[in-house]
């Protein structure tokens, strides 16, 4: 990333979140700039020691690649404001729902276009980003988008751009099914009389500890941890027959299968 100058059009929680992994990565505060309307976004910007400004065509002409992390309903605005600067730099969307056909349809055919899904964990360099690169796309660039987005967490590439609205019912809502079952998980541990805060760190170091297990167990599933841990006419088994009781995995996949119905329809009204 060295000497390589990066914009920002938007400077929201996401887009600090990878200027801030950015910079923790090396790269210097001085190549990094954010073009912002409100006053409020670019002080919480220009508090990272970047630069800042309102002039998203200027921004844009002086950068070597271009992360788009506006609203969706402001996103055909800002891609015609810039349509005469962004040539064929490389343009990173974090746009939600924003389709690269309507994002070429301003910035033309031959845009440079890569599509990003992050989540809220890239808050804290823990997030997972779903990536997918138009047809012009080439490899080096496909490596930058990787360089800029590996700086708040993991990611993925999918080959179908509509596979980005399950990517986004899955990690891009995921984090909320697991702050529910945390905090559901939290409230059952008071009704069986802990304190709060003793709940609070049972529930939350043990949702650690078997995300960290999944990761480092690569021969085993879920599934098969799951069982290792569920002893036949044991305190687990009595919880698991609750939860098989309640479907909560046909609950789950309706959720899922709900949140990529509604990416799609939220996209539709978009284009």
């Amino acid at each position: 990333m060295s000497n390589m100058k990066i914009t920002f059009l938007g400077s929201g929680n996401i887009a600090r979140a990878i200027i801030r992994g950015l910079i923790a990565n090396g790269t210097p505060a001085t190549d990094i700039t954010a073009a912002d309307p409100m006053q409020s976004a670019r002080d919480e910007a220009e508090k990272l020691g970047i630069n800042v400004t309102t002039d998203n065509r200027a921004a844009t002409r002086h950068a070597d690649v271009v992360i788009i992390a506006v609203k969706p309903n402001v996103i055909k605005k800002i891609a015609k404001e810039i349509a005469s600067s962004i040539g064929q730099k490389l343009l990173i969307s974090v746009a939600a729902g924003i389709p690269s056909q309507l994002l070429r349809g301003s910035l033309g055919l031959e845009a440079h276009i890569i599509r990003c899904m992050p989540n809220t964990p890239a808050q804290i360099q823990s997030g997972i980003t779903g990536l997918f690169a138009t047809t012009v796309i080439s490899k080096t660039e496909k490596k930058i988008a990787e360089k800029i987005l590996g700086a708040v967490g993991k990611y993925i590439w999918v080959n179908n751009e509509t596979d980005l609205h399950a990517v986004t019912a899955v990690s891009g809502s995921g984090p909320a099914y697991f702050f529910y079952i945390i905090e559901a998980l939290q409230k059952a541990a008071t009704q069986v009389g802990l304190d709060e805060n003793l709940a609070r760190m049972l529930v939350i170091e043990t949702a650690i500890g078997a995300a960290k297990m999944t990761l480092t167990e690569t021969t085993k599933t879920a599934e098969q941890l799951r069982r290792e841990v569920t002893s036949p006419g044991g305190t687990t088994a009595a919880a698991i027959s609750i939860l098989e009781q309640g479907d909560l995995a046909g609950l789950l996949s309706q959720a899922v299968e709900s949140a990529n119905a509604r990416s799609i329809e939220l996209a539709r009204d978009i284009t």
